[in-house]
């Protein structure tokens, strides 16, 4: 009888090693190195000779020079959903693998649901290993009332009776829902574990690219809300999207993470209803509340996520520290940033913020990367501070420097018809900014600023 091979895989960057360490010499994290079994050597010789009798196929391939390569794009799948297609890079590409990431009960399913009942033209194969056909109809039922005779359920953990049902109904996409309830019988561990996700995501891999059906798979994601898995998951497939947004709140965003086919910027966002996921076609009037007027803390930023531009209100709250260590909180935005900018609003412009309390929330439960919201933040920090509300008609755009500088942003003329759009008379942005800008094609009035103390001059006067 064959050794057992066992192989240890950190859990965070995917390192392989033939023995257990206890600091992975990657990504320098410890106790991240995981136990797998890799798959018995005897069927690792029947598959290395079935390899060999399929030599001379492999053997057609050729070394191409790069200019006899085609360079025309696939056709891609259009999902019947225009914020998955903007994150997706234009389409689903046939022969991909994409996985959709988030936290249980978040809305993965409804969504990966809602939107294949929507493809009448494609024969999908939706798997499902945690719920029952009947748990799926009810849902089904609750999202939309259209018939699709090509949406086809299955419910099945077995990854070899998937591929037999694959090979029988010869479907054109396929959904996974979701990866870590997969099993297949060359592993010998339990559903969900590192080896079995490993080995399930490359058999599917390995269907997609030789078949040219794409492949959507359903992770979870952990405590620390990583995918769950190793990293390699990660690596293996295409795209990364993950579904993200507050359970308390009714808004939920898709971004890219990894695409191999498009942009990792973009951005989607949904609101969830009682009948399903409702794409927000114009973020900016739902992200702004209703009446502001004469509350003091809140600013609005223009702000891009990829390439589409939005209007987002900066809550911010200061107060004296009821305890002895003055609290740092941010919601939606970067606390690391937030503690940046909290001292280069004590250094360079003077306000002593030591002993206070600050609380930042980005409204909508939305979480911002866009540098560009630097400039709200200290607005709305510094408007809570001395109590004085910021005038209505007022939004901001620019990134803040450690000197105290206002750093010029990318794409400034679309911040600035986004702001024009929604009715506001006045427009913060950088200096540098104005060098090759038309300012005679905008109505909104334009305030450019070279430094911190110059932008809330003319905001408090």
């Amino acid at each position: 009888m064959a050794k057992e091979k066992v192989m240890y895989v950190c859990d965070n960057c995917g390192q392989e090693s033939a023995k257990w360490i206890g600091k992975c010499p990657a990504c320098g994290q410890w106790n991240t190195f995981k136990e797998i079994k890799v798959a018995d050597t005897r069927k690792q010789a029947v598959a290395t000779s079935a390899a060999a009798s399929a030599g001379r196929q492999l053997r057609q391939n050729k070394v191409l020079k790069l200019k006899e390569i085609s360079a025309h794009d696939d056709p891609r799948i259009d999902m019947h959903d225009a914020e998955l297609n903007r994150v997706l890079g234009g389409g689903l590409v046939p022969g991909s693998i994409v996985l959709l990431g988030g936290e249980p009960g978040i809305g993965k399913s409804t969504l990966s649901l809602q939107t294949m009942l929507q493809l009448t033209d494609k024969r999908v194969l939706y798997v499902s290993g945690e719920e029952s056909a009947h748990q799926l109809k009810m849902r089904a039922e609750r999202i939309t009332h259209q018939e699709n005779d090509n949406f086809l359920i299955l419910c099945e953990n077995s990854l070899e009776a998937i591929f037999d049902h694959i090979k029988e109904v010869q479907p054109e996409l396929v959904i996974i829902d979701s990866i870590q309830t997969i099993s297949t019988e060359d592993v010998e561990s339990s559903a969900g574990s590192i080896a079995q996700v490993r080995e399930c995501a490359s058999a599917l891999l390995r269907f997609a690219k030789t078949s040219g059906v794409p492949v959507l798979l359903i992770g979870h994601i952990t405590k620390e809300g990583t995918l769950a898995g190793p990293k390699i998951l990660e690596h293996i497939v295409d795209t990364v999207i993950q579904f993200e947004g507050d359970q308390h709140y009714m808004y939920r965003i898709l971004r890219s993470i990894k695409n191999r086919f498009g942009s990792t910027s973009e951005l989607g966002i949904y609101e969830m209803q009682q009948n399903g996921l409702r794409q927000v076609s114009n973020p900016s009037e739902l992200l702004l509340t209703e009446d502001h007027d004469g509350l003091s803390g809140v600013a609005i930023s223009s702000a891009i996520e990829g390439v589409r531009p939005f209007l987002v209100e900066t809550q911010a709250l200061v107060s004296s520290a009821a305890y002895g260590t003055p609290q740092r909180s941010a919601t939606g935005f970067d606390q690391r940033r937030l503690n940046m900018l909290l001292a280069v609003l004590e250094k360079r412009v003077g306000f002593k913020l030591m002993q206070k309390d600050v609380f930042l929330n980005i409204a909508g439960g939305l979480r911002v990367t866009d540098m560009a919201m630097d400039l709200s933040v200290i607005a709305a920090v510094l408007s809570s501070n001395v109590d004085t509300p910021i005038e209505s008609g007022w939004c901001m755009c620019g990134e803040v420097g450690l000197s105290g500088e206002v750093r010029p942003v990318a794409r400034i003329e679309q911040r600035i018809a986004e702001a024009e759009k929604l009715g506001f008379n006045h427009i913060i942005i950088p200096k540098y900014n104005l060098s090759g800008l038309n300012r005679k094609k905008f109505n909104i009035e334009l305030t450019p600023v070279r430094k911190v103390e110059e932008a809330l001059r003319a905001l408090f006067g």
